[in-house]
């Protein structure tokens, strides 16, 4: 997680102690991500520092502490001994860690200020946290998306050997350009949720109703993978967070793809779909974002999230199904779809649950009836 693909093999060299945080030559599982970012190396270093100077404490303090303990215990004979008040030490224990504090001090308020330094942004992406998924939008491009994780529930299950990237894929992941400073925009729609990526020396809370930001810049062109950090449901392990960095033309070339498929995508919700097309298609949006809660057959959670089969709602008109999936239920689980998918995207997967798990109403919803909820009401 948080390196460039294919992740280089390192190996370990620590300290007998175990202590020493050595760049590049520890073990990811023993350190921090190889830094991506100027802001992650700073912090890497940081950390690197800090360790070094515990390491020297460990050597100055608790060495001739342990080694005092073990010559001049009771057992070998020695007695305690009196003593009385020593002004020299105790001053040199109060100023000598209060000036160890302050050298501290001085390189961690540098890194701090530049990981705030969000400002002369060359692109700035809005992060919305969600239960359980990621919402980009890039601010002034007119392009939004989700991305879901694409670890297949048998892998999950346990019904298949993991993949090497186990709950770090996603379908849709964020691109970015190399050499340019990214500002990221933080919030959240339900609970708060964390975007860390270690590699890129990010980890920011997404708060529902505040904003927060942070910035990056990545040197070299990859894929640098993270996940939520905050707890934030039981759909917590299944937020992963994968961002492509690229040249800078390869990027211009994405993001007019993007728009390109993002027009062909509104001109494609005005025509008329026949219901098996849409149940098929439904079927995908519905393992994507539906079968976490309600299950892959429909069935729901006892307590937790309702059965869809069987249910009345899915049986009843098709209106009401579709407003509750637009709009979702304030005060539940229920999100309003309304936000996250497109027209064509809702459409399927309306019809694939009216059509599925013994429910047979034999009909569909077409996008252009998800187009006239989102048209504003007449006057």
């Amino acid at each position: 997680m948080g390196h460039p693909s294919p992740r280089p093999g390192r190996r370990a060299l620590l300290l007998p102690v175990g202590l020493a945080a050595l760049p590049a030559t520890a073990d990811y599982a023993l350190n921090l991500a190889p830094p991506a970012t100027g802001i992650a190396r700073q912090i890497y270093d940081l950390h690197t520092l800090v360790l070094w100077i515990c390491f020297g404490i460990f050597l100055v303090v608790f060495v001739p502490m342990f080694y005092a303990i073990w010559q001049h215990r009771k057992s070998r004979g020695h007695a305690a001994h009196p003593f009385h008040d020593h002004p020299q030490l105790e001053m040199a224990w109060t100023v000598v860690p209060a000036l160890i504090l302050i050298a501290m001090a001085i390189p961690t308020t540098k890194v701090v200020l530049a990981m705030k330094d969000t400002g002369a942004a060359d692109i700035s992406i809005k992060v919305t946290g969600r239960q359980w998924k990621w919402e980009y939008e890039y601010l002034g491009q007119e392009l939004k998306f989700i991305s879901n994780s694409t670890t297949p529930q048998a892998q999950i299950d346990n019904r298949e050997a993991k993949g090497e990237h186990y709950l770090l894929e996603v379908d849709r992941p964020l691109v970015v350009p190399t050499g340019q400073k990214v500002r990221l925009v933080f919030t959240a729609e339900d609970v708060i949720h964390s975007w860390w990526v270690p590699a890129l020396g990010v980890k920011q809370d997404a708060v529902p109703g505040f904003i927060r930001d942070a910035w990056f810049s990545v040197d070299t062109p990859g894929t640098y993978r993270g996940q939520c950090a905050e707890l934030c449901g039981v759909g917590h392990a299944f937020m992963p967070i994968v961002v492509e960095a690229v040249p800078p033309a390869q990027y211009a070339a994405w993001m007019a793809e993007q728009k390109t498929r993002l027009a062909a995508a509104k001109s494609e919700a005005q025509r008329e779909f026949a219901l098996p097309e849409l149940i098929a298609l439904g079927e995908k949006v519905y393992a994507t974002n539906c079968a976490a809660c309600h299950q892959a057959n429909g069935a729901g959670v006892p307590g937790a999230f309702p059965a869809l089969a069987g249910s009345p709602l899915v049986a009843g008109p098709p209106a009401a199904h579709l407003n509750m999936v637009f709009h979702g239920k304030p005060g539940t689980a229920m999100q309003a779809f309304g936000q996250q998918l497109s027209d064509v995207d809702i459409a399927a997967v309306v019809s694939y649950e009216r059509n599925s798990w013994g429910n047979k109403t034999a009909d569909g919803v077409q996008p252009t009836m998800v187009a006239a909820l989102r048209a504003p009401p007449q006057k």
